[in-house]
């Protein structure tokens, strides 16, 4: 049990640096397990107070310290598991260090550390202390100019930066000198050594200046970097179109790295990257692959801007990079691959995602105001949440007064670290408005709840519109206040088709509803007949809506709304509906025979795409449905969800039959939106099929996967397989692996089949894939594939009576902290819902909480986040 209670960082005891540091040479031999680092920085005292200087260092061997080239003394300074302290500095000196650290031996993945036989790095959050001693927070920017030497088989020695200097050294040895012009905060700082191949390109940016493209991947996979090549130059000219950003430095550079704890990572002017999300031609990558490299991409490159030449002011301000990111970055997918799509698709993973958070004991503010681990809040909230908060103050203050806020926040604060009040207040000048009460969404957690009622009078043709906002509380937060909500509302006749009104005397068909207090009622006019309401068009605010209207206006609006995701938002209601009537027993089998009615017209409707199509398909997912039932039967929702997808899959057969037949694409691959769409709607109706498991139908999806072109198609007939199970499901797995043994991102995607496997016999056979040759905990790719896919996206079987799926999860959490903290900790979530669940389910997986909780030496990432869920 650990004993140590560790003081929480808070927002409020913010305090600026004591001490600054203007510029800083760095000079790296490169050795896998003895490599030494010496660092000149240039240092000043930051204000009048003189006050002991206490540089971050952990992990790091000291060899040396100077001041103004005079060795310090013992009595001068201390050096424990944590800092470097100077008793008492001058005003203004050079400091110098030399450490030692061991990158081969660095399994937490932090700091520099080497994966594949090559060095690389990673410093967000606070990895930048176990590569030398430095002042570890995001408010300290310097200038770097770093020297890398090595064995000349670690053949490309990159940096940040532009290259100044290369040349040969004796012994078989070898150096590259690297200068970032910018100043930049050390989690920003990375270095690559090692043997990789380059894809090389060119863009000219609208000023006219050239940039050299690089992008560095394992020997042999150059090619399979050419679509993130085309993702990266797209980004970077859709940055100058939409924001009038240019690229600042003379060469930009990517490198795929198999073993990285996070997706990737927008260090300056060298982005590294996951290689699962990087890495891409059809015979090994699917659509989403292509998808998620496409956006990811962006996002790194995004963050030049919005991250890296303006920076945060501390970690608490962690949203004012990445959700602002996240919402240029679903701009920019939803301009490539359709707006209605796109838009789908983000408010899917955020509802999946987020609104999970935010209803349980993790919940927390899109800006928190304490943390014990800055990496525990690399959270749905800070990132998708955020991005919903950017997109709402875009629609509150208008596409003008975004962009020119935009520009004042580019201009203001370049070169500088700083916070959200001062972002907001660029808005507050371009617009006029008072955004006071706007913030509250940065700072109060949890998922508002908005109720719609109506009142048509026929005689005077007007509509009165009533909102209401209720804020359940959340940890810490039991008292909330109300917050400034947009809701876009249009209005359809009986018929479908779009009606004209006024507002305020101005004729329009769609309007913006502010709901500000706790309730709110606007008047429509000029309404020529009852309406039904098509209200939070688009998902314009991050809320749960409520309306009074009968499900027959539902049904109008999956047929007719000109609003694509409140069509598609009205299949999900219906579809929800029945599924949890049937998980409480009250079946509704008129119903249901009405909804799969409604889907086959939707699916003949010829002016809506494949992908769109695809998601009209997919009934909610049971982790959504969950959220909105308490306490959660697991069980009854996945067997009334299996229900409704075989009286679907029976009653649409003909039609699915004829989508999976008459979408078969015998040419050229693409990856185009169109491509995937097509693939996705074809999968997406063997998917269905599959819900009836005949001979037949077994037969149809072994044949898809055996013919399939791409890995789009295979792993849909591998997914239609899973479903129904039996012979043809191992024969295809034992074909998949023997196929792909020697490709580790295709490996990855047969753990992570099987550990969403739903049969009864699956978790024998995930528990015995942990022991598998290829499987390999270390490796938090393969780890996620395996045991995240099990935990969150299996329910039936993580939900399991015996409470083996927790006693699973917990023994990893267990394991992994051992070796990689960060990564365990992101494992934590599935247990924190326990209290949703119904009791004796709530129990069992308490108690793996309290077990890991009484690990001897358990790390304070998993031990913050396991005391969370239990508080």
């Amino acid at each position: 049990m650990r004993t140590d209670t560790a003081k929480p960082i808070q927002l409020s005891e913010y305090r600026p640096p004591a001490y600054l540091v203007d510029e800083v040479h760095l000079t790296f031999d490169l050795q896998p397990n003895a490599t030494r680092v010496k660092a000149r920085l240039s240092v000043r005292r930051n204000g009048d107070h003189a006050e002991p200087l206490a540089f971050n260092g952990e992990h790091l061997k000291p060899i040396s310290v100077t001041i103004d080239g005079r060795a310090l003394s013992a009595d001068e300074h201390a050096i424990d598991a944590e800092f470097l302290t100077i008793h008492a500095p001058p005003a203004a000196f050079t400091l110098e260090t030399e450490v030692e650290i061991d990158p081969e031996n660095n399994t937490a993945l932090e700091g520099l550390y080497m994966s594949g036989g090559r060095f690389c790095t990673q410093c967000e959050s606070e990895g930048f202390r176990k590569i030398t001693f430095w002042p570890d927070r995001p408010d300290v920017l310097a200038r770097f100019t770093v020297r890398i030497e090595a064995d000349t088989r670690f053949h490309h020695l990159l940096c940040n930066g532009n290259l100044i200097d290369r040349g040969a050294l004796p012994g078989g040895r070898h150096f590259a000198v690297w200068n970032d012009p910018f100043p930049k905060p050390s989690y920003l700082f990375a270095l690559v050594g090692g043997e990789l191949d380059v894809l090389e390109d060119k863009l000219v940016t609208m000023s006219g200046r050239t940039v050299d493209l690089r992008i560095y991947v394992d020997p042999g996979m150059a090619g399979r970097a050419a679509y993130a090549m085309d993702s990266l130059k797209r980004s970077m000219i859709w940055d100058e179109q939409a924001y009038g950003r240019e690229y600042d430095l003379d060469l930009f550079m990517i490198v795929a790295v198999r073993d990285f704890n996070f997706g990737a990572m927008e260090n300056k002017g060298l982005n590294i990257f996951n290689s699962s999300l990087l890495l891409a031609d059809p015979a090994t990558a699917t659509d989403l692959d292509y998808e998620r490299i496409e956006a990811v991409v962006a996002h790194e490159y995004f963050h030049n801007w919005t991250g890296n030449r303006i920076t945060c002011r501390d970690w608490f301000q962690l949203c004012l990079k990445e959700g602002l990111t996240v919402f240029r970055e679903q701009e920019f997918c939803m301009d490539m691959r359709g707006a209605a799509v796109g838009r789908i698709k983000a408010v899917k993973a955020l509802r999946t995602r987020q609104f999970a958070e935010d209803q349980g004991p993790l919940a927390h503010a899109v800006r928190p105001s304490a943390y014990m681990k800055i990496e525990n809040f690399y959270t749905a909230t800070i990132y998708e949440k955020g991005s919903e908060v950017i997109s709402m103050l875009k629609t509150l203050v208008g596409d003008a007064a975004f962009r020119a806020g935009m520009d004042i926040y580019f201009e203001r604060w370049d070169g500088h670290a700083t916070t959200v009040e001062a972002f907001i207040q660029c808005f507050v000048e371009s617009s006029g408005q008072d955004l006071t009460d706007f913030f509250r969404w940065y700072e109060q957690a949890g998922t508002p709840r908005v109720a719609l009622s109506a009142r048509y009078d026929e005689a005077s043709k007007s509509l009165a519109v009533t909102l209401t906002q209720t804020n359940p509380p959340t940890t810490g937060q039991p008292v909330k206040r109300d917050l400034p909500i947009p809701v876009t509302i249009g209005l359809l006749d009986t018929e479908g088709r779009t009606l004209a009104f006024e507002r305020d005397g101005v004729a329009t068909d769609e309007t913006v509803v502010v709901l500000s207090g706790g309730e709110t009622t606007v008047a429509l006019t000029g309404v020529d007949s009852q309406p039904v309401i098509s209200a939070l068009r688009g998902f314009s605010a991050p809320v749960v809506l409520k309306t009074d209207a009968p499900a027959r206006a539902r049904y109008l609006q999956l047929a007719s709304d000109p609003d694509l995701f409140n069509r598609w938002e009205a299949g999900q209601d219906l579809a929800s509906d029945l599924i949890l009537s049937r998980a409480e027993g009250k079946p509704d089998e008129v119903g249901e025979e009405r909804y799969a009615e409604a889907l086959g017209r939707a699916l003949n409707d010829q002016a809506s795409d494949e992908a769109f199509k695809a998601l009209l398909l997919a009934l909610p997912a049971e982790s959504d449905l969950a959220l909105m039932r308490s306490p959660v039967d697991p069980a009854a929702l996945h067997a009334a969800r299996d229900a409704l997808r075989l009286r679907l899959a029976l009653h649409l057969d003909s039609e699915l039959r004829r989508l999976h037949t008459g979408l078969q694409n015998l040419g050229e691959f693409s990856p185009d939106a169109a491509g995937a769409g097509r693939r996705a709607l074809r999968n997406a109706a063997l998917e269905l099929m599959a819900a009836n498991p005949t001979r037949t139908v077994a037969e149809i999806a072994s044949g898809h996967y055996h013919a399939a072109a791409n890995m789009t198609d295979a792993m849909g007939g591998l997914n239609a397989l899973m479903h129904i199970g039996g012979a043809d499901y191992d024969e295809a797995l034992g074909d998949f692996y023997a196929k792909w043994t020697s490709e580790p991102l295709v490996i990855d995607k047969w753990f992570a089949i099987q550990g969403r496997d739903t049969s009864e016999e699956a978790f024998g056979r995930i528990l015995a894939l942990t022991a598998h040759p290829a499987f390999d905990a270390k490796n938090p790719n393969r780890l996620r594939a395996l045991v995240s896919s099990f935990a969150n996206f299996n329910p039936a079987r993580f939900h399991d009576p015996s409470g083996a799926g927790y006693r699973f999860l917990a023994d990893q959490i267990i394991a992994v902290d051992r070796f990689n903290p960060m990564t365990a900790a992101r494992l934590v979530d599935p247990l924190g819902g326990w209290r949703r669940l119904k009791p004796e389910l709530g129990e069992l997986m308490k108690a793996q909480l309290e077990r890991i909780l009484k690990v001897e030496g358990l790390s304070k990432n998993v031990h913050e986040l396991a005391a969370r869920a239990l508080a």
